[in-house]
């Protein structure tokens, strides 16, 4: 028996390129029971993987044909004469039909994102299919989860639904070794607010020269130029490097004006023990017990909170503490939640190995 993970087309599952999603199924198969038994599937160009369970599926260019259904048709035809028990699919309800079509596995999809906004789940006739097509769903939010069912009734359904909330971590901190640095991370652009960030930053950087900010991050569709000497850039990085710098700092922000499906940078920033500035929108609320709520999307509002933060020492430490303590979502415990979905599926004494 074996288990076949398949990513969106183009889904880089790299440590320099990885997303939110490659992460997080890189990060549950460590923890996974499963583990001798799952394969990855997906296209990047770059030949350092996250896990050595990873084939990479090379699509060439072909004017006839689309990139997507060609990486579908080569990721079925791999299971021409050995059909795995479950596959998992990623992100894309649009893949669900075709392989269904050739294959007789059994199915689980997952959301990472606003299904009414992915192609394969917008109306809800293409939700209700995915209900009857899918043997699980599994979504990375109870937020995400309610716009799935926006306009349908789930009553009868519940054995079909989970949580699967992305997961990361848990480190001892030393509280006593936080530094007066405050960090941003994710893309650099309105929907994330960093607008908004930049000019409270520099404002905060004047106001407390013993203070740094740390941002990490790009985007060349949108151009936001703010300097400050105590302000420190960086493009990108690896998650290991993320989750160093957060283990260090004493306040992060994720002021996001999109409905952010759940939160990575949230997630992370509160399982490292950061007092931790998040909007309302989408599932960010849910990376936390203990948010610092910006109700305001405005430069001054966040320069109050951040502020007050480094004003109140010992409001800033309670909050951080707090955030460390109540942190739950580790990487062993989402996993079980998965196995034991898997767990419906499976007979444990037949399984066989990928390799």
């Amino acid at each position: 028996m074996k288990i076949a993970i398949l990513l969106p087309y183009k889904e880089d599952y790299t440590p320099k390129f990885a997303g939110a999603v490659s992460i997080h199924i890189s990060n549950l198969y460590k923890y996974s029971k499963y583990k001798k038994h799952i394969m990855v599937f997906g296209n990047t160009k770059n030949k350092k993987y996250l896990s050595k369970n990873f084939k990479n599926i090379s699509v060439k260019e072909n004017f006839l044909f689309s990139k997507n259904k060609k990486y579908l048709s080569k990721f079925i035809s791999y299971f021409e004469n050995k059909i795995p028990d479950i596959i998992e699919i990623h992100n894309r309800p649009s893949y669900i039909n075709t392989i269904i079509e050739k294959l007789s596995s059994k199915i689980i999809l997952y959301f990472h994102n606003d299904p009414l906004k992915i192609s394969g789940s917008k109306t809800i006739n293409e939700r209700k299919e995915l209900i009857d097509k899918c043997d699980f769903i599994f979504f990375n939010s109870n937020w995400t989860k309610k716009q799935f069912f926006k306009d349908i009734d789930i009553t009868h359904r519940h054995s079909k639904i989970g949580i699967c909330f992305q997961s990361t971590r848990k480190n001892k901190i030393n509280f006593e070794n936080k530094k007066n640095i405050i960090t941003f991370i994710g893309k650099l652009n309105k929907a994330k607010g960093y607008d908004i960030f930049g000019e409270a930053i520099i404002k905060i950087l004047n106001d407390f020269p013993s203070w740094k900010s740390i941002v990490v991050g790009d985007e060349p569709r949108e151009k936001h130029v703010f300097k400050h000497k105590n302000l420190f850039k960086y493009s990108f990085k690896e998650n290991k490097f993320v989750l160093n710098l957060l283990k260090k700092s004493s306040i992060s922000v994720a002021c996001s004006r999109w409905n952010e499906p759940f939160g990575r940078t949230s997630l992370e920033a509160c399982s490292m023990g950061c007092a931790t500035i998040i909007t309302n929108k989408g599932g960010l609320l849910e990376t936390t017990k203990y948010p610092i709520i910006l109700n305001k999307l405005k430069a001054q509002s966040l320069y109050k909170l951040i502020k007050k933060l480094i004003l109140n020492e010992s409001y800033r430490k309670k909050i951080q503490r707090l955030n460390h303590k109540s942190f739950f979502l580790t990487h062993e415990h989402v996993s079980n939640i998965v196995d034991k979905v898997r767990d419906r599926f499976l007979i444990k004494n037949q399984l066989s190995n990928f390799y």
